[in-house]
């Protein structure tokens, strides 16, 4: 293990006494605010010194092992005693080393929270528009893998079949951890169906993946910035859709960013709905700009949150999927529409977990 992840560790095995201390004095039940921040803080160190002891045991052990190993050079049976022992204590410490690696690493606080995936048609038309349409098919055969549960918060259809656009938020275990690298500029390169001389043409569309605001940290809009509007909605949804001016769309005045909503059934339901897809908007537009400077500073495109950037390119010809920012291609190009994310997924995050490690080893 480098020397620099051992210094870290060895601060979670003193700051675990600390908080021990702190927790068992008499007057921390008075303060119950910083009783729960101390306490939640202590599980998370606690996890970490726990692993930390048990890699310094399986160390001690091998060393153990080792020794008897040399001593009994004469002897098959404890030879092979000691061998079997620092085979399963290596297999360990380089499985404990892993998982404290990936434990040391920076936390995103909105990984484990609810995720509104947008999908947008780019340059390509009807076939855009229909290539959004199989991208939202994927995520949502990809959540129904995961257990995750999805809805369609609004969509606007084009002739064809496909999507201008779509919102669908999707709730479940780690959803934006697992799908905020999906951000960005998608390329298809197919045969349209409206193509009648079987030329490939390249099409576009754009994703963007924002973290569903926690309500008690959620940024505060001030009412007076907003200008909502009402209007008829369109679309299936029978009579009552074509009744009401149920749709709501709400403009934040000070920076432009428009959220609406027409899937409810009422103008009250449509309205809270398109205020957390703006709240969303807004905080994302936030951490685009934070995750903007941090990329320049580390030089890295994973979770740049640069919405120009080109990440992916779907070859249905080839049957090839190859995403740019970590040269990984994959020909499975079929099952992955059919929701098979998972390689593409962990490539992404292990990509990502190495580029913390590096900087997490730069700056200690």
């Amino acid at each position: 293990m480098k020397p620099f992840l051992r210094q870290q560790l060895a601060r979670y095995a003193d700051r675990l006494g600390e908080l021990e201390f702190l927790l068992s004095r008499q007057d921390i039940m008075g303060d119950m605010e910083q009783f729960l921040k101390l306490s939640r803080e202590h599980t998370d160190v606690a996890a970490v010194a726990g692993r930390w002891l048990r890699y310094q045991q399986r160390e001690a052990d091998l060393a153990t092992a080792q020794e008897m190993l040399k001593d009994a050079a004469d002897d098959a049976e404890m030879s092979a005693m000691a061998q079997e022992e620092i085979d399963n204590a290596s297999a360990e410490l380089t499985q404990l080393e892993t998982e404290l690696q990936r434990m040391l690493l920076p936390k995103d606080p909105d990984d484990a929270r609810p995720a509104f995936v947008e999908i947008r048609a780019g340059t390509g038309g009807d076939e855009s528009a229909l290539f959004a349409a199989d991208l939202a098919r994927m995520y949502l055969r990809y959540a129904d893998r995961r257990g995750w549960k999805h809805e369609v918060m609004s969509e606007s259809a084009s002739e064809l079949g496909g999507y201008k656009e779509i919102v669908i938020r999707i709730e479940g275990d780690n959803v934006y951890g697992a799908l905020k690298f999906e951000s960005g500029g998608h390329r298809v390169q197919r045969v349209p169906v409206t193509e009648t001389q079987g030329r490939i043409h390249t099409s576009a569309c754009t994703i963007a993946v924002l973290a569903e605001p926690d309500e008690a940290e959620a940024i505060k809009i001030n009412p007076s910035d907003l200008r909502i509007d009402t209007y008829r909605a369109s679309g299936a949804g029978g009579q009552h859709i074509n009744k009401t001016d149920s749709a709501v769309r709400i403009t934040h005045l000070p920076t432009g960013i428009v959220a609406e909503c027409q899937d409810g059934r009422s103008q009250h339901s449509n309205k809270a709905q398109a205020l957390r897809v703006l709240t969303a908007r807004i905080q994302e537009k936030d951490r685009s700009e934070r995750a903007a400077k941090d990329a320049a500073e580390r030089k890295s495109l994973v979770g740049s949150g640069d919405r120009s950037d080109r990440i992916r390119t779907y070859n249905f010809p080839q049957g090839r999927l190859t995403d740019h920012r970590i040269n990984l291609t994959l020909y499975k190009l079929l099952s992955i529409m059919e929701g098979d994310l998972d390689d593409v997924v962990n490539a992404l995050q292990a990509h990502e977990a190495a580029t913390q490690l590096a900087a997490l080893e730069l700056n200690a």
